[in-house]
């Protein structure tokens, strides 16, 4: 849940502190700093103006270009409008008539604080090289050049330190979510794995000890039901959502009659609602009871497509000729079917 209250603390907080400032500009009119008050009053408006844009909610953390454009040229208006006026008193000072320069030094890190270091130190650049051009060297410190390059140092700082920290939460949140997933994943396979071992022992049971009885010593007929047997453990492991106990029913059935079954499921039918595949089951179990065909092949297919299962039955056409020349003999359908994914009303006419 996005909280949103700290944010207007922070804008409210940052209005307050750069309103400090035109408050010592007003203050500062009442002395004698300046030869003329109107630059003065123009740069206070400037300053006024551009701090509203820029603690403007914008929709975004990051200070529109126009923006920081707009703020960059106050930064650089300023210095000059003042200074133009004001009394260059190297011995007494000028007390609140440097106002200007902790005004650019505030809007500078208002805009480092929103990603815009760039124009931040631009600013502060051409705040230097003024202030060395009007009050030489030794006017850095007293009127506050330097606090202002700091303060955009630290917002600077902060925000790449609070970037970083959000990206590797991002990060860590995403490893995290993988994490889950792929544990999910796990504890499905582990339990998928577990059923169809369940399945496979209550199936191959009585048959180990029918063997186990025996010695090992099988009848044919007991041999070929091992046979059907391990077919049928080898489709809970191909087959899985194609079985139900209807299908499991008619697939013993036809291996009994001497039809070969294959059942693939690659998944196309995971997402099918319960009634759906209840009524795919029953197709494919009545498909399966009718056809007497030599082979029968029943395969999912993928999501996307209107079928949800295909079924194809095959009987062999040859005279034995092509398999004495060692050539496969050739096999026609005798079943098609194709399992719609979902039910289609018939039309009552």
């Amino acid at each position: 849940m996005k909280i949103v209250a700290p944010k207007f603390v922070i804008i409210a907080l940052a209005a307050l502190f750069s309103s400090y400032h035109v408050v010592l500009a007003a203050y500062s009119l009442s002395f004698p700093y300046a030869s003329d008050a109107a630059p003065v009053i123009v740069a206070i408006v400037l300053y006024a103006a551009a701090t509203l844009v820029s603690l403007l909610p914008t929709g975004s953390q990051r200070m529109p270009v126009w923006v920081s454009v707009f703020v960059l040229a106050v930064a650089v208006s300023l210095p000059l409008i003042v200074t133009s006026v004001l009394q260059n008193d190297r011995e007494g000072g000028n007390g609140y008539g440097t106002w200007y320069v902790a005004a650019v030094g505030t809007l500078l890190t208002i805009a480092a604080t929103r990603y815009r270091a760039g124009f931040a130190w631009a600013g502060i650049a051409f705040l230097v090289v003024q202030s060395l051009l009007w009050g030489g060297p030794g006017s850095l410190g007293p009127i506050g050049v330097i606090g202002s390059a700091a303060w955009v140092g630290v917002a600077h700082i902060i925000t790449n330190t609070l970037t970083k920290a959000a990206r590797d939460s991002q990060q860590f949140a995403m490893a995290e979510r993988e994490a889950t997933e792929w544990q999910a994943a796990q504890e499905a396979h582990l339990s998928e794995r577990q059923f169809r071992l369940g399945q496979t022992g209550v199936m191959a049971l009585p048959m180990l000890q029918t063997i186990r009885r025996a010695g090992g010593d099988l009848s044919e007929e007991e041999r070929l039901e091992c046979l059907h047997l391990e077919g049928a453990i080898r489709d809970e492991i191909r087959g899985r959502k194609l079985l139900d106990d209807r299908v499991r029913e008619q697939v013993m059935l036809a291996r009994r009659r001497g039809t070969v079954v294959t059942l693939l499921d690659e998944g196309g039918i995971d997402e099918l609602e319960d009634d759906e595949l209840m009524r795919v089951h029953g197709a494919l179990a009545e498909a399966l009871r009718g056809t007497r065909a030599e082979k029968v092949i029943v395969r999912t297919v993928p999501e996307g497509s209107d079928v949800a299962v295909t079924v194809v039955g095959l009987d062999g056409t040859g005279d034995g000729a092509a398999a004495l020349l060692g050539r496969d003999e050739e096999e026609e359908v005798s079943l098609w079917l194709e399992i719609p994914r979902i039910e289609v009303e018939q039309d009552a006419s």
